[in-house]
């Protein structure tokens, strides 16, 4: 079980860094077209309207995606205090539950998420002329990571394996 884990978690670290680089191109790109805009409308005195559409929909590719990553590396927003006075036993424990939470808000991201990129597919970005429902597609495919990451940090949690690279201070070794 463990000679799995650690080959799924090798796919999952090159998948991790393409996420990265996504997320920090999309940033970039984000940048300079809103820069453009800027550019436009104060220097050149014609503003051009792609820009922002555009942005708004990047910003959500790269914030999705981030947040995956924060996920699988254990970066998330989390309130542990109490985790450190908890003998290991409970710390592994409490670390599953909120793994399995995260995995069930997760599901929840990609179910809605599927449903309103479905609704929107339809209509169409007026300033960039493409589909609406491109727009949701970073929640779901966001959603699907973070779902995939959350099993990972299970499943490597179930196997003995630790996750002390993603973030568990329960997992160090004393």
């Amino acid at each position: 079980m463990q000679k799995l884990m650690l080959n799924l978690s090798s796919f999952l670290d090159r998948l991790t860094t393409i996420c990265i680089w996504a997320a920090g191109t999309g940033l970039v790109f984000m940048t300079a077209f809103i820069a453009w805009q800027v550019f436009g409308r104060y220097v050149l005195n014609d503003t051009p309207t792609w820009t922002e559409s555009t942005s708004v929909m990047i910003m959500g590719w790269f914030i999705f995606l981030g947040a995956a990553v924060g996920i699988r590396e254990g970066y998330h927003l989390s309130f542990d205090v109490i985790l450190y006075f908890l003998p290991r036993k409970f710390q592994l424990i409490l670390f599953s539950i909120s793994d399995v939470v995260v995995a069930a808000f997760s599901l929840g991201m990609v179910i809605y998420g599927w449903q309103l990129m479905a609704n929107a597919w339809n209509s169409t970005i007026p300033n960039i002329g493409i589909s609406g429902g491109v727009v949701f597609l970073s929640l779901t495919m966001g959603g699907g990571l973070i779902f995939l990451f959350s099993l990972e940090r299970l499943a490597r949690r179930a196997s003995g394996l630790p996750t002390r690279r993603f973030g568990d201070a329960a997992d160090e070794e004393i």
